[in-house]
């Protein structure tokens, strides 16, 4: 049986960064975002994805449990798929299949890259975070708020390091982020109910994570900014 001293301690100690992180809470309504990205066609869909050209493809629609089969399959038939455009992203329908779909971009080494007016919400920013390198452009747009389990809990009705906080907190760092930045992030997040949101654009979240420089494709240039 865990210490009562100990959980006592920890359960402070979590209250404490969701305190601190809940004072800078911003809503929508506040937020300044540019024009909506258009939705882009493609040249093949598989679930909420689609394939842009034989490097690219693009996330529009929220993932759910069949996602991780359909962006293998994606990946079977466009083997050189390099980049996912974060066009728009309302979260998941599904958080462990999420954290999958997310193990998957991070192994294949694929960028993640968020265009003016792509807005990344919800479970969709863990996706955002399995970049091997990740791109914000001015004007793009996230928000973050608190998980609601099947059971009506949210992450503070959980001891810190429970499995069900642990998830979140181990994936952070196997896409790449320090202890220490993994628990922060995660308390900003869950500072914000489940039925509201803390939205923000790319400088505010290169403040949390880090964000790529800015590079070149082409004639486009695609700009990013880093912590």
């Amino acid at each position: 049986m865990a210490d009562a001293g100990n959980v006592e301690r920890a359960v402070s100690w979590q209250h404490d960064e969701w305190a601190e992180a809940r004072q800078g809470m911003q809503t929508r309504t506040d937020f300044w975002q540019s024009a909506p990205a258009p939705i882009p066609r493609g040249i093949a869909a598989y679930g909420p994805f689609r394939v842009l050209d034989g490097k690219r493809a693009a996330l529009v629609d929220a993932t759910d449990s069949r996602s991780p089969e359909q962006f293998a399959a994606l990946l079977r038939a466009y083997p050189n798929i390099s980049e996912l455009e974060m066009i728009e992203c309302p979260g998941t329908e599904d958080d462990l299949a999420n954290l999958r779909l997310g193990r998957m971009i991070h192994a294949r080494g694929i960028t993640t890259h968020v265009p003016a007016g792509g807005s990344v919400r919800s479970g969709a920013v863990e996706l955002f975070l399995a970049g091997r390198l990740r791109f914000a452009d001015p004007g793009s747009e996230f928000a973050v708020h608190a998980w609601l389990d099947d059971s009506g809990r949210t992450p503070r009705d959980y001891a810190p390091n429970a499995p069900e906080n642990r998830r979140y907190l181990d994936y952070y760092q196997q896409m790449g982020m320090e202890s220490g930045e993994a628990r922060a992030f995660y308390a900003m997040t869950n500072a914000i109910p489940f039925e509201s949101a803390r939205w923000f654009g790319a400088e505010e979240m290169a403040r949390w994570v880090r964000l790529d420089k800015a590079w070149t494709r082409g004639s486009t240039r695609l700009t990013a900014l880093q912590r």
